[in-house]
Order: structure tokens, then sequence, then C-alpha cells
């Protein structure tokens, strides 16, 4: 297996960002719809830490994501593709990580604007609060949330359809 993408396939660093996003996302999301309905105490305050951990870890791990792809080509999708699928696949492309990015950035926001102090792993922020501007950035949050389980929604469909409807195995390129 190759460390690098080439123009017909991904390469080992390429599927380890993404299983390693997804395997995080696979944890996350649920934990913050649990989170919803806890009440506050110790329980709430450890898996609070825990959520916003790994909300910072996908957060920095999307930001090397990024900056790896600028580096490295990204395979080509098959000629046997219109037009519009192209299009559909990189707007969900750019959506996906548009949307973990606005989630972990409200998320910080939201923590921060409650008063609350910030650890990123290698400097804590704290800001004076302003619960207006928390609950705002809470309701993004939870908005984005909804907005990213639709677009990994797409996305597993997608492959699904892919395979299915045109005899093409999207996903042995991400295995």
């Amino acid at each position: 297996m190759r460390l690098t993408n080439n123009l017909t396939e991904y390469g080992f660093i390429s599927k380890a960002f993404h299983w390693i996003s997804a395997a995080a996302l696979v944890v996350q999301i649920p934990l913050g719809f649990y989170l919803v309905d806890l009440d506050f105490s110790e329980k709430r305050v450890t898996i609070e830490s825990i959520h916003v951990v790994i909300g910072l870890s996908i957060f920095y791990l999307i930001i090397l994501r990024l900056i790896y792809k600028i580096f490295n080509p990204t395979p080509s999708l098959a000629n046997s593709i219109f037009p519009g699928q192209r299009l559909i696949a990189k707007m969900n492309h750019v959506l996906l990580y548009i949307t973990i990015l606005t989630i972990t950035i409200s998320g910080a926001l939201k923590k921060l604007f409650n008063g609350e102090i910030l650890d990123l792993f290698f400097l804590n922020l704290e800001i004076k609060d302003n619960f207006e501007l928390a609950e705002l950035f809470y309701d993004i949050h939870i908005v984005a949330n909804y907005c990213l389980i639709a677009l990994i929604s797409l996305h597993i469909l997608a492959v699904i359809a892919h395979k299915v409807l045109f005899q093409e195995n999207l996903l042995k390129k991400i295995l």
C-alpha cells in the first residue's frame, strides 16, 4: 500500500485520516446527544470533558487533513459519472469539512461564553461570559450537528448507490 495518494487511489495517510475521523464522529455524535438530556452532575461534567477532548481532537485532525489535501492529489472519479455527480461529491466533502469545523468552533464559543475555561491542549482560554451569545452558539452547534448527520447520510448513501446502481465499488478506494 502506498503512503500517499496517486491519481487512482488513496494512500495510507488519507485512509487513516478518513477512518479515524469517522470513528471519532461515531463516538462524538451520540455522546453529544446523550449530554443534552443529562442534569448537571459530576457524571455530566466528566462526559462533557470527554466530549470536548474528542471534539478538539477532531478539529485538529480535520485541520491536518485539510493541510495534507493541499499537498496531495485526490484520486479522480471514474469517467462514467456525469458532471452533476462530481459537483455533488465535491460539495458534500466541502460541506462536511465546513460543518465539522462549525460544530467545533461553535461548541468552543458556547463553552467560553458560558464563562468556562477551554483547554486547547497547549493553551487555556477564558473570556468574559455572555449568556446570550452562549445560547446562540449552542443553537448553531445543534443545527450544525443535524446538518452533519444529513451530510454523512448522503455520503454513505452515495457509496451504496454507486455500488448498487453503477456497479462501482467506491468503498474499495478508501479501505
